[in-house]
């Protein structure tokens, strides 16, 4: 059954990974369509093509990797402009020149010349954007979306007001867990006969929702008898406590320990009963998702940001004794790793719900890791042709501003030596991540 569990959860993964791309190329197969572009190709995957069929002018298919897809938009290179008689073109001359030369050349086999209007580099660059940033608005939208679900149908975790546990004694907040209650006075819950898996319902008069409401109930209450309303196999039963005042940690507004520049725990002199809650995932308010996101886009943008260090440090790990950061990049391998771990797991509190909000968790991470990274302003990401957008943008403000004729597009094709670089370099970093997730996996619970 674990084995069985554990390839259902890395087909999961996979169906939600192949739906999130075929999204992504959607992204820019409508807007491209829309404007005009003839689109030749919509393929998911790389390889030989195993499955596609046409519909009007564009090819429809599966293909043999499923580790991406793409659109074929023609002419994605602006045309040779007219050179006068009896010369010779500058991209004769010398290698990268020539290289830009042959993909426009082949590229223009594509199409005739009544089909000029309806290439991608014929588009304004407005329309340009929209087309380039259709996929990664579309893996935004998709993760804001798995996100809500999340949230809204299977909760965050929180703490509920229902008791999981009852302290024997008062110790000092910076304890450690193994302290001895000899000498200690006994924990004001215990002694007014709280039990765990008591559910409560309100202290001191104030009526219990979240563990936030106990919290703040019980500081209250100072060191004043209190009577604890608690349901108990059904029924409801008023117990009176007396909670003691005493050091206890200072909590921020969601809930955290305050602690000061050397990290030492901040406490207050506040009312305590000794009673823990039950751990669990909680239905929040969709007005939470905007944070989340930005949180979720923000951290992820700096593991892009600082990829080539932390790359190091995969390499660092997967060929020598050091262990991998979970923090860190992870390949296609090891994120299928993860994904059959959540659906076999067996570990106490981990159930369905657990293992649900988890693998929402995790494809929505692999969206917003898809919208951040292809906005990179480099070939052949997206981020590279909204990059030559916007500088064909600029010049033809300029060369506006200053009565100049029509500078025409940006020519990306004469970028296609670091484009190849750029691809190399990708390759390597998948091969690198899939090796160390192999020899070094990332596991969800560390062992």
């Amino acid at each position: 059954m674990t084995v069985l569990a554990f390839v259902l959860g890395v087909l999961i993964l996979a169906l939600g990974l192949g739906i999130s791309i075929a999204l992504h190329e959607i992204g820019h197969l409508v807007p491209a369509k829309l404007f005009g572009v003839r689109v030749t190709q919509y393929m998911i995957g790389f390889g030989p093509t195993i499955l596609s069929r046409t519909r009007g002018e564009t090819e429809y298919g599966l293909k043999a990797i499923p580790l991406g897809g793409y659109i074929r938009m023609i002419g994605m290179f602006p045309p040779h402009k007219g050179d006068p008689e009896g010369t010779v073109r500058e991209d004769s001359t010398g290698f990268l020149q020539q290289m830009s030369n042959d993909a426009k050349e082949w590229e223009a086999t594509q199409y005739g010349p009544d089909e000029l209007h309806r290439t991608f580099s014929a588009l304004s660059v407005p329309k340009k954007l929209v087309v380039m940033l259709g996929g990664p608005t579309m893996n935004l939208l998709i993760s804001i979306v798995l996100m809500a679900i999340m949230v809204t149908g299977v909760g965050l975790p929180a703490v509920t007001p229902k008791v999981a546990s009852v302290s024997e004694c008062v110790v000092p907040a910076d304890a450690p867990p193994d302290t001895s209650c000899e000498g200690r006075p006994e924990a004001p819950a215990l002694a007014a006969g709280i039990r765990p898996d008591d559910l409560l319902v309100s202290i001191d008069g104030h009526d219990i929702r979240t563990w936030a409401d106990v919290t703040t109930a019980v500081r209250a209450a100072g060191d004043r008898e209190v009577p604890v309303v608690v349901e108990r196999d059904g029924k409801q039963i008023t117990l009176r406590a007396t909670p003691i005042v005493d050091a206890r940690p200072v909590l921020d507004d969601q809930g955290n320990v305050v602690r000061d520049a050397d990290g030492t725990i901040r406490t207050e002199q506040v009312g305590f009963l000794g009673v823990a809650g039950t751990p669990d995932l909680v239905p929040a308010s969709p007005a939470v998702v905007p944070q989340m996101a930005w949180d979720a886009f923000v951290g992820t943008a700096r593991i892009i940001v600082t990829l080539p260090m932390r790359l190091i440090d995969v390499a660092k790990a997967a060929f020598g004794p050091g262990e991998r950061d979970p923090n860190g990049p992870i390949g296609v391998v090891g994120v299928s790793r993860l994904a059959g771990e959540i659906a076999s797991a067996e570990e106490p509190g981990f159930e369905l719900k657990q293992k649900t909000g988890t693998m929402l968790s995790v494809l929505a991470s692999l969206n917003m890791a898809l919208f951040v990274f292809n906005l990179v302003p480099l070939m052949p990401l997206d981020g590279g042709h909204v990059a030559g957008a916007l500088v064909e943008g600029a010049r033809r403000f300029l060369a506006r501003l200053r009565g100049r004729p029509d500078p025409g597009p940006v020519d990306m094709s004469k970028l296609l030596p670091l484009t190849n670089a750029v691809a190399v370099l990708l390759l390597v970093m998948t091969v690198l991540l899939v090796y160390a997730d192999i020899v070094k996996p990332v596991t969800l619970f560390g062992g």
